[in-house]
């Protein structure tokens, strides 16, 4: 296990406190005996971090055995107990609850390194995986023996290292470990290369797993520099995250799809089971047709090309409403209507006779096919043609205020357009609306 403590030495300050994300398993045990074995040397302060998944008889035994094994070698213990899973993919789910909650434990104790017991096997599992599904550079690399992060640092001391020469290891130094029955079922993808694709590679060179890590070292260094040259030409097209489409265009295809995976990085990080190749693919060509519209995506997102831009945002459902004026109404957009004895002339004002319109007035959002009269137009214009002439972006068009009367009839688009309805100071008026941002 020289590696393994080599690893630890070359890349761990002395005086340093260190998170050990510690399953019971015998890669997480090995990795825990070898971090202690450097305590005294390093002068570390070690706080090992347990999850729970809560989906077998032998989880609470296992913590409990995790945790006997800790508090006897005088080290911090924490743990958590995952409640229930609202995902169809149970292993990328842990896997974020696994590293979310070793995050808080890096807060807490101002940790600035974090060890996880991710071996020579399980990157040779993730490579393969992501060849077989599809990935980018930085995903078909798998994962890093170093990776800095911001306030701390990842380290995998296990990865020159065999699941095989981890289970001796363990045998000869005596130490005790949890079995997980279900790793040795196909019923999981990661589990039938583990069972059927890694014994064959292994029997053609024993040493495949170092192969694989310097085939990962070649393609994160590849991915450095690519990344290096992209953020240069991020830094000209993209605007408060909104992605100018006139400069993407004329990017070569391999920039336009690093850019695409970099946007989606920031809201799906490494969620290869919910975001792959086909996604970033889609958007290209989406943005390419060089059209006002949205795309859905997973997980309740959405991606819109709107007036020369594109960019990704949340999804969210606007709810109709409908409101009587009767003094002030506040609207969904954070501005609201009054009626007020102010006199105004701009679009932000509407200055009605009572007696030519259907009282009382309301003010809702927009109905498909909504028209109005405008004023000195001299015919009917449709309110959708109103928000494309005003460059109004599909997320405010769902709220924005409509004026009408009681028979429906439109009377207003505020700050837009004003009906035939609408009177100079010179005319007949007694009803005066305002529309005004809320403060």
């Amino acid at each position: 296990m020289q590696s393994c403590k080599k690893i630890i030495l070359e890349n761990v300050k002395k005086g340093s406190t260190v998170i050990v994300s510690c399953s019971g398993g015998p890669d997480s045990m090995c990795l825990l005996k070898n971090v202690i074995d450097l305590k005294d040397k390093l002068d570390l302060k070690i706080i090992v971090g347990h999850i729970n998944h809560n989906v077998r008889e032998e989880s609470l035994e296992e913590e409990l055995f995790v945790k006997d094994y800790v508090l006897k070698n005088n080290l911090i213990f924490e743990s958590m107990t995952i409640k229930k899973y609202t995902k169809e993919n149970f292993h990328n789910e842990a896997r974020i609850i696994r590293y979310d909650f070793m995050k808080d434990l890096i807060k807490k104790y101002q940790a600035s390194y974090l060890f996880t017991a991710h071996h020579g096997d399980d990157l040779m599992e993730t490579i393969l995986m992501r060849i077989a599904r599809g990935s980018n550079l930085k995903g078909y690399a798998g994962f890093r023996m170093v990776m800095p992060q911001d306030r701390y640092v990842v380290i995998r001391p296990l990865i020159l290292t065999t699941k095989e020469e981890i289970i001796k290891y363990n045998n000869e130094n005596g130490i005790l470990f949890a079995i997980d029955k279900t790793n040795a079922s196909d019923d999981y993808t990661r589990n039938r290369y583990r069972n059927h694709v890694l014994p064959f590679l292994k029997a053609e060179n024993s040493d495949i797993h170092l192969k694989y890590w310097l085939y990962s070292e070649r393609l994160n260094e590849n991915n450095e520099f690519v990344e290096k040259y992209v953020q240069n030409i991020e830094q000209k097209i993209i605007v408060d995250n909104k992605l100018i489409i006139k400069g993407f265009r004329n990017l070569e295809p391999l920039i336009q799809k690093r850019i695409i995976e970099n946007m989606l990085y920031k809201i799906y990080l490494d969620d290869l089971y919910t975001i792959g190749l086909k996604h970033v693919s889609i958007i290209i060509e989406f943005i390419l047709k060089n059209k006002n519209g949205s795309l859905n995506l997973p997980g309740n997102y959405m991606a819109v090309c709107e007036y020369g831009y594109f960019y990704i945002k949340v999804f969210k459902e606007n709810k109709e409403y409908c409101y009587e004026i009767e003094n002030v109404v506040y609207l969904p957009n954070n501005y609201k209507l009054s009626l007020t004895n102010e006199v105004g002339n701009s679009n932000y004002y509407l200055k009605l006779n009572s007696k030519e319109v259907k009282l009382p007035l309301y003010v809702r959002n927009k109905k498909e096919g909504d028209k109005i009269e405008v004023k000195h137009l001299n015919g009917t214009q449709k309110v959708k043609k109103i928000f494309i002439d005003y460059k109004i972006n599909k997320d405010n068009r769902v709220s924005w205020p409509i004026v009408v009367d009681s028979s429906d009839t439109l009377l207003w688009v505020p700050g837009l357009k004003k009906s035939k309805f609408d009177k100079e100071n010179n005319e007949i008026y007694d009803i005066i609306i305002k529309y005004e941002e809320e403060k």
